[in-house]
């Protein structure tokens, strides 16, 4: 069983989709997807600075396009029947529910639109920022949270977890990591899935309101809990809560497990997720798409699965 990832905020480089556009269809494809969000994202792609491109209101869509561009050139000529289910790391989850069918891409863009514009409002009101602890006990770590008034963002596996919260509270974490542990301070603009995101989970939840979901396709996984979702509406509000809830992919990637996954391809801007596989996933074959280059070896491991 081939599992698709779609990769979350944080994995866009400067300059990153500039070889898909030699692709035939690929820029046109590119262009309607940046019409929906009402951004250019050809631009964005290929010539925006890692400051512009850095902005939650653009990075979220960008990724999600991305994900879109590279799911249409790989899921083509029926290779679309031999997936067996496909999931997405936070607002990577859009571009999974647009691949699952859940959503248009039309639909697709608009919503990643809002959510980054909302985010990025939530982040404005109060100084915040995020940080990846690996190696810690979990426990442990979690109880130092508690202590320092700072919240889990990603359970992300392979004993990696990003926390988020006030810049004091993580300079103090940075200065007393727990046992072990290494600590990274991430450049993002806020403290994503946690409570600081509650102002946009009300904006996006009026924004949902007015899709008309469809029913999955294929086998779509949530963050929440790393459960399947069968119903398209049900998904769409998982995606309006998962804003200010933490991403459980580390469950996710139990459920590939679980299923009995054989392989994993990630869409572009891919690497981050293949990597946590390395350590979560341990013996399965991975595939990071991050140039069209890559698309052959994605296409030979379906062929393999097929």
């Amino acid at each position: 069983m081939i599992v698709i990832v779609c990769p979350g905020q944080g994995s866009q480089t400067p300059g990153f989709l500039a070889p898909w556009l030699d692709v035939p269809g690929a820029r046109d494809h590119l262009v309607e997807l940046g019409e929906a969000a009402d951004l250019d994202l050809v631009a964005h792609g290929t010539t925006s600075d890692a400051d512009t491109i850095r902005d939650t209101a653009v990075a979220q869509p960008l990724i999600v396009a991305a994900g879109l561009l590279t799911l249409r050139l790989l899921l083509s000529e029926g290779r679309g029947d031999i997936i067996g289910g496909i999931a997405g790391h936070s607002v990577g989850e859009i571009t999974a529910a647009v691949g699952a069918g859940v959503l248009s891409e039309t639909d697709g863009m608009g919503f990643v639109r809002r959510r980054g514009l909302a985010m990025a409002d939530a982040a404005a009101t109060t100084p915040t920022g995020m940080t990846a602890v690996i190696g810690a006990d979990e426990q442990e770590l979690l109880a130092l949270l508690d202590e320092l008034g700072l919240q889990p963002a990603n359970f992300n596996g392979g004993g990696q977890i990003v926390v988020a919260g006030a810049p004091e509270a993580l300079a103090a974490l940075a200065e007393a990591p727990p046992s072990r542990a290494r600590v990274i301070p991430l450049q993002v603009a806020g403290a994503f899935h946690t409570r600081y995101m509650e102002p946009a989970v009300a904006s996006l939840a009026s924004v949902a309101e007015l899709l008309t979901p469809s029913q999955p396709n294929t086998t779509l996984w949530t963050n929440r809990d790393g459960s399947v979702v069968a119903d398209g509406r049900t998904f769409v509000d998982l995606l309006v809560g998962q804003v200010s809830s933490p991403v459980r992919w580390d469950l996710d990637m139990q459920a590939f497990a679980s299923a009995g996954v054989t392989g994993l391809i990630e869409v572009a801007p891919a690497g981050a997720l293949t990597g946590l596989a390395k350590r979560g996933l341990k013996g399965v074959p991975t595939v990071a798409v991050k140039t069209p280059d890559d698309l052959s070896a994605a296409y030979e491991l379906l062929a393999h699965d097929a």
